[in-house]
Parts: structure tokens; C-alpha cells; sequence
């Protein structure tokens, strides 16, 4: 394969793993801001342990590149969510960037989705592992 097609995967999930790790650690962080913050736009603050929950650990397997189909479908529907939720008002011009920054984020993910993680990943390592021990027996 392709040494390009190779490092692109690997940094297009990196890229998009980025955002989502420093998103959900720095919740953790603020964590009484942010809960605040979305009871403003008439979310639950509840459910923001499921929220971080999803950032780090969804983050974490798109950058190793594990279980990476799930992560990347249930990361683009929160990408939506969120643009929807948080971003609507397309008529402020940064809520409309921030709106559109999302589903384009939803976009990349949905690619990722569709075309999996790459040879550099942990889902190419294990599947390479199971088909080995399939060859053995």
C-alpha cells in the first residue's frame, strides 16, 4: 500500500481524534462551567459524564485506530448533535462557522466510518492476527 494513502489515515485520525481529547479533558477541567453552559441551551447537565466519556474515549480509539468504524459513526452523530444543539443560529456568523466546522467534522468522520482506519491501526493489527490464526487451524 501506498506510503501517502498509509500517513494520511494515519494523520486524518489523528487530526480528527485531536479535537475530541482536548475537548473532553478540558471539560473534566471546567467541568462546573460546561455543565452550566448546557443547561443554558436546555441540555441536561447529567449527562455530561456520557459527553466527556465519549470525547476521551472516542478520541482515544480513532487515534489508535481501534474499534474505529462504531467510534467514528457514534463521534459523527455528536457532531451533528452538537452542531444542532449548540450551534444553531446560523445567522451569527461564528455560531454559523462553528455550525458548519461540526458537520464537516461529521463528514470526516462518516469517510472514516465507511473506509476504516488504515494500516496503521490497531484494527489492522488485530485483523491480521485473526487471520493468521485462521491459517493455522
Amino acid at each position: 500500500m501506498n506510503t501517502i494513502i498509509k500517513t494520511s489515515d494515519l494523520a486524518g485520525r489523528v487530526g480528527l481524534s485531536a479535537i475530541f481529547l482536548i475537548a473532553g479533558l478540558g471539560k473534566i477541567g471546567q467541568y462546573a462551567g460546561t455543565q452550566g453552559y448546557m443547561e443554558s441551551v436546555g441540555v441536561p447537565g447529567g449527562v455530561l459524564p456520557a459527553v466527556i466519556a465519549l470525547e476521551v474515549l472516542g478520541g482515544l480509539a480513532i487515534l489508535l485506530g481501534a474499534y474505529t468504524r462504531i467510534a467514528a459513526l457514534l463521534l459523527a452523530g455528536f457532531s451533528v448533535a452538537s452542531a444542532v444543539l449548540f450551534h444553531a443560529d446560523v445567522q451569527d456568523p461564528t455560531q454559523q462557522v462553528m455550525f458548519l466546522k461540526n458537520i464537516a467534522i461529521a463528514g470526516g468522520f462518516l469517510l472514516l466510518a465507511g473506509h476504516g482506519a488504515g494500516v496503521w491501526s490497531l484494527d489492522a493489527w488485530l485483523r491480521s492476527r485473526s487471520l493468521g490464526k485462521l491459517a493455522q487451524a
